[in-house]
């Protein structure tokens, strides 16, 4: 539940989330779910010329099984509040 309620911080933060079939979509992240499936608004492709079927595309929902990164940008994350969470959890295993 930790990644998913990391993800669930960076709601409409610009994301890249690179698929397993090489396609990059860089967007606003709209939503995530328990599955890491997630929306993305105002979505563009980085290589148009490889998916210019994705041109005319404005938002998607990716399947979280198909995701292979997703990247961000390092101001957006807040690496204490992770790193207390990351504790927490890890205490909470050991019990």
């Amino acid at each position: 539940m930790l990644i998913f309620s990391f993800f669930k911080t960076l709601t409409d933060q610009v994301i890249t989330v690179e698929l397993k079939n090489d396609l990059s979509i860089t967007g606003t992240l709209k939503s995530v779910d328990q599955f890491l499936n997630i929306r993305l608004d105002g979505i563009s492709v980085e290589d148009p010329e490889r998916h210019p079927h994705m041109l005319a595309v404005k938002n998607c929902f990716i399947r979280g099984s198909v995701v292979r990164y997703v990247r961000m940008a390092a101001k957006s994350v807040d690496t204490t509040l992770l790193e207390d969470a990351t504790r927490r959890e890890a205490k909470e295993a050991k019990k």
